[in-house]
């Protein structure tokens, strides 16, 4: 897992990519994910010690985990991508959150088109399994307790950033959650890209095949029923004050939603 090409017949590069529904689901996914997972982590984490887990090698276990997943039986829809490269320079990407997959399988479809960082909470960072290989890839990092900080964090780093030529990724939602919950998705990703003069790309996601756990939520089921579903919708420059490109971001979200088939989802 050195570079982009360890993996040049995966490399999901097109506008859509689709797991090859011929693989069968497995008895044990729970079992085998994790422990094909921690072998990644483990080899990344190794990385990170010896400073070499670079932008390269973030996509390669990226790229990694994408395919531990498909081997037991997930299948991956991932559509919009041509969204990402169809333009020169940074966007903000805002996207609603729902489980650890995302963050892990992201890289995947982004960074090979554009260098990106993600804001994420400090107890990701914190966390002993993730947490150094997280810290590498350097996010920009929030709290819970001080909200007034965590904007001028954001509006600061992310402004620095993506004037440094670097996508942003942020989960407006206040917590991972299994439903997308509009009443809490903030519109902190449409104020930094209209401070910045960036766009905005929508992300719509579904990936509650990977469940959230009860006493480790990194740790819950895996469920090779569930499809997962991610489409970027296409790059928006914010106008105004940015509501009219908020209101799309939700609406985008939304109608995925129930075009995957899980409306219910939506509160």
């Amino acid at each position: 897992m050195k570079n982009y090409s360890d993996y040049p017949q995966n490399l999901p590069l097109n506008d859509d990519y689709q797991t090859d529904p011929s693989i069968p689901k497995s008895l044990f996914a729970s079992f085998l994910f994790y422990i094909r997972v921690l072998k990644v982590v483990r080899f990344a984490n190794g990385q990170t010690k010896q400073k070499i887990y670079d932008r390269y090698n973030w996509v390669a276990s990226s790229l990694a985990i994408l395919k531990a997943a498909e081997s037991v039986g997930i299948k991956v829809s991932v559509k919009g991508m041509k969204n990402i490269s169809s333009f020169d320079g940074p966007a903000v990407i805002v996207g609603n959150h729902m489980s650890t997959l995302e963050t892990l399988l992201l890289p995947s479809f982004i960074q090979p088109v554009k260098s990106v960082v993600y804001v994420i909470k400090k107890e990701l960072v914190d966390f002993p399994l993730f947490g150094p290989v997280a810290a590498a890839r350097h996010p920009i990092i929030v709290g819970r307790t001080n909200p007034r900080d965590d904007l001028k964090t954001v509006m600061e780093e992310g402004s620095q950033n993506l004037q440094s030529g670097r996508s942003v990724i942020i989960f407006p939602q206040k917590t991972r959650s299994p439903y997308f919950d509009k009443s809490s998705f903030n519109s902190l990703g449409v104020k930094l890209a209209k401070k910045n003069n960036v766009p905005v790309i929508p992300l719509a996601l579904i990936t509650d095949a990977w469940g959230n756990g009860k006493l480790i939520k990194e740790m819950g089921k895996i469920d090779p029923s569930k499809k997962v579903f991610f489409e970027f919708g296409k790059p928006m420059k914010v106008e105004g004050n940015g509501s009219a490109q908020h209101k799309a971001v939700l609406s985008f979200i939304e109608q995925k939603f129930k075009e995957w088939g899980r409306p219910e989802l939506v509160l």
